[in-house]
């Protein structure tokens, strides 16, 4: 384990004792606890979870006369403190896949009722979560048939949401900002970093969250929250935990998860691991010939050889394998106080840039190695809650963070000796202060400070494969340059009349970068970059609710995106003939977006939604043909190559729809569907438009299930429209190496879909069995600008158990 930085926290704080009250949430048909159920009570304006035995302590609550017990995919109900002590303090709620109300906090950063939030957000509860079985945290979110994926390999996953992606949508973990100085406009992969088995909740925010988030969230937020520490509420002691193996055939992947928690009186402490090994993934088998592997590069005899691939339907090389680690401490002395120490850890295994292995040079391939080295995160978070009214706040949470992050790339030119290797490592420092007043009844204020410091290394070695002489190279990127952010928010909820609810947010940010740039590989004409800019954004939100069963909601926001390290600094060969060079002139980007959405429940039977949106980019970052010295081409690897560099020259739109369905019948079977449909355009020099990158073609998932007495069933189909060669963008139009080629000898993105069947069933003691088929009909099909083609037909088993 290659640990470089571990902080040690170390937290004395005296409190006095309460008597705890523990309430049990169970299912109402199978009686099977219910873990991660939302407890909460607008009088108290608190909200806690059921922990892996359904079990709470709700002492806080004492008195209460509207306590709301509410999980996605049950009837919410509301009883008094009364009511539940005259019942034991037992509660049984009922299965409702039809609801327009659940709990969620991404909004705010604090919990709301969904029918007060002007913003389309989904959730991925953890039975869903539970019965996907995902791979990754990237095929998770794929789960949701909202959020397209592109993977450029197997260790892969780049979001793409609302025509936007990497560096213009957010990731966060705990409330945490993962996006660092070096997200680039290219495909990231950050996201399978995290664990889905470590997974608790998620939650994704569709449009601009600058005002609540900051920089990059132009196209959506994605929240996960991770597994809580669970008091035991007594003097006892409590152990919980759950155990998982699993198995896929397409990768030949092996999976062992394990978590425990020790639940003291004020004391806590949860450990998770999950250890993951992938083989070199297996594509389908009926679809285009253009995506079989057909030959490979192999070093035979000191040289690189171009061989025969036994089986085409094999991607090699494309296995990898990846460990998790993360340890919390949870402190709670009293009713006012709540501690949270976290501490995650994640590497990889060096894994292969399979998009980069398959590019070629006339009849050949262009690389003989291209892979990403490890891939490492580290999160140290020490979070603070403290819960009492006053005249500043009646909550406030404070969180110190500090991640590490560790990447690199190696590639070797087809019988070339020389690898060149170029790793970066970011140091992300944040703190963040957010609290909630309640204002004359009817009003919620959400403010907050946040201040992020993002310190970036990058070096470059050269090393020749037969004598391994290694010697000093270009970086990636100005080494030891830094990028800091200051922001204050505010955000404040109205509750004019019980059906009408208004939202009023803004924020103010000031973004400070510096890069010093090592003039001894490139003469660049100048020494460093400064930037020092300010951003205000804001948004006004309505939601109507005529009726319990409608909702009309209207969103009006603006984000913005301030230049980054990877857009200032970078000196990276984007493509062949052409070179990134730095550009020290740069200004944010600025979004602004319109939402309006319609959401209505028939008789608890059927529940239709549909929401249209906007986006317009403005002053877009975007990489445009350069002149470096006054030159438009310089010298770059030993070949001639156009010179380019991110600038403000262009503007960027989207407009879409995203609509779902949902359907309970009788005897616990069910169906659902959702559908999403945009079209993004950005300005080219010229001052026409062109089809945006990464604004993916439709695509959406309908299932039809089944849900009685522990046995849990679903048959459901993914599919994905076609994206011809004109409505292709420019830059994918060159990739003919990722596509498949139409009647005209061009590339473009066929239509496709897939047939899959997941069943779970629930024993009584705990344990329960997953079995899955993904893509039963065997198709072969590589999702819009992937690099890697899909996995053909997958058997996956999966063994859970609680205890």
């Amino acid at each position: 384990m290659n640990i470089k930085y571990l902080w040690l926290f170390s937290l004395m704080l005296f409190g006095y004792s309460t008597i705890a009250q523990i309430v049990t949430v169970r299912d109402n048909n199978n009686r099977q606890p219910l873990e991660l159920v939302t407890i909460y009570s607008p009088s108290v304006d608190l909200g806690i979870f059921t922990d892996t035995k359904g079990e709470a302590d709700i002492s806080v609550f004492k008195g209460a006369t509207d306590i709301q017990f509410s999980s996605v995919g049950y009837r919410t109900i509301t009883r008094s403190y009364a009511a539940l002590e005259a019942n034991n303090f037992r509660v049984f709620l009922s299965i409702e896949d039809i609801s327009l109300s659940t709990v969620i906090v991404s909004a705010s950063r604090w919990q709301q009722s969904s029918r007060d939030v002007p913003n389309k957000i989904t959730t991925i509860s953890p039975k869903e979560m539970q019965l996907q079985n995902p791979q990754t945290a990237a095929d998770m979110l794929e789960t949701t048939g909202m959020v397209f994926v592109q993977k450029s390999q197997l260790g892969g996953g780049s979001p793409m949401i609302r025509g936007f992606a990497t560096n213009r949508v957010l990731i966060t973990v705990d409330g945490v900002r993962m996006n660092t100085a070096i997200f680039r406009s290219g495909n990231v992969q950050n996201v399978i970093s995290l664990d889905p088995f470590a997974v608790e909740n998620t939650e994704v925010v569709f449009g601009p969250g600058s005002t609540i988030y900051g920089s990059d969230a132009i196209g959506g937020v994605m929240n996960f929250y991770t597994l809580t520490p669970t008091l035991s509420g007594t003097k006892e002691a409590t152990i919980t935990g759950s155990g998982t193996m699993r198995y896929s055939s397409a990768n030949n992947e092996g999976t062992i998860h394990a978590d425990v928690n020790i639940g003291l009186d004020k004391w806590a402490f949860l450990s998770s691991f999950t250890y993951s090994s992938y083989g070199n993934l297996r594509m389908g088998k009926n679809g285009p010939d253009e995506y079989l592997r057909n030959t490979f590069v192999r070093r035979i005899d000191g040289r690189d050889s171009v061989v025969a691939n036994p089986d085409p339907l094999v991607q090699v090389p494309s296995g990898y394998d990846q460990y998790n680690i993360m340890q919390k401490v949870r402190f709670a002395p009293n009713q006012k106080w709540d501690i949270n120490y976290s501490f995650h850890y994640s590497e990889t295994s060096a894994f292969s840039r399979y998009d980069r292995l398959i590019r070629p040079r006339g009849n050949s391939f262009r690389s003989a190695e291209w892979a990403y080295g490890p891939q490492v995160w580290m999160l140290n978070k020490l979070k603070i809650n403290l819960f009492e009214q006053n005249k500043l706040f009646d909550q406030m949470t404070v969180r110190l963070a500090y991640q590490l992050f560790e990447e690199s790339r190696i590639d070797r030119d087809l019988n070339d000796l020389n690898r060149r290797t170029r790793t970066e490592q970011v140091n992300a420092y944040s703190v963040n202060v957010d609290m909630e007043k309640k204002i004359n009844g009817n009003g919620r204020l959400f403010y907050g400070l946040e201040y992020i410091y993002n310190g970036v290394g990058s070096v470059g070695r050269d090393t020749n494969i037969d004598t391994n002489e290694s010697v000093r190279a270009s970086s990636r990127y100005p080494d030891g340059s830094d990028w800091q952010s200051y922001a204050a928010y505010a955000s404040y909820q109205y509750k004019a009349t019980d059906q009408l609810t208004i939202q009023l947010s803004s924020r103010y940010n000031q973004v400070g970068l510096n890069a010093e740039f090592d003039r001894t590989f490139y003469p660049f004409p100048f020494d460093n970059a400064n930037i020092n800019s300010g951003a205000f954004t804001g948004s006004v939100g309505v939601v109507y609710n005529p009726r319990e069963d409608w909702q009309i909601g209207t969103n009006l926001s603006t984000g913005f995106r301030s230049p980054n390290i990877d857009d200032i600094g970078k000196v990276f060969d984007s493509s062949p003939g052409t070179v990134v060079v730095p550009n020290p002139d740069l200004n944010p980007e600025y979004s602004s977006n319109v939402d309006l959405a319609i959401a209505r429940t028939i008789g608890n039977i059927v529940k239709l939604d549909v929401t249209g949106f906007y986006n317009f980019l403005d002053n877009a970052l975007v990489r445009r043909d350069f002149k470096f010295n006054g030159q438009d081409s310089i010298v770059y690897d030993g070949a001639l190559s156009r010179v380019q560099a991110i600038q403000n020259v262009a503007f960027a739109k989207v407009y879409g729809v995203q609509a779902g369905i949902e359907v309970s019948l009788p005897l616990g079977f069910g169906i659902s569907s959702r559908y999403n449909w945009q079209k993004g355009s950005e300005e080219l020099d010229d001052e026409t438009e062109a089809p945006l990158r990464h604004s993916p073609p439709s695509f959406g998932i309908t299932r039809f299930s089944y849900n009685r007495s522990g046995f849990r069933t679903e048959l459901y189909a993914m599919y994905n429209g076609e994206i011809p060669n004109e409505r292709l963008a420019p830059e994918e139009q060159g990739k003919e190496f990722m596509y498949a080629i139409d009647d005209n000898g061009n590339p473009f993105s066929p239509a496709w879909f897939t047939l899959n069947f997941k069943a779970q069933y629930q024993m009584n003691n705990g344990t329960s069995l997953m079995m899955g088929l993904e893509n039963i009909l065997n198709e072969r099909y590589r999702p819009y600008s992937s690099g890697i083609v899909a996995p053909g037909r997958n058997f996956i088993v999966s063994l859970r158990t609680q205890f």
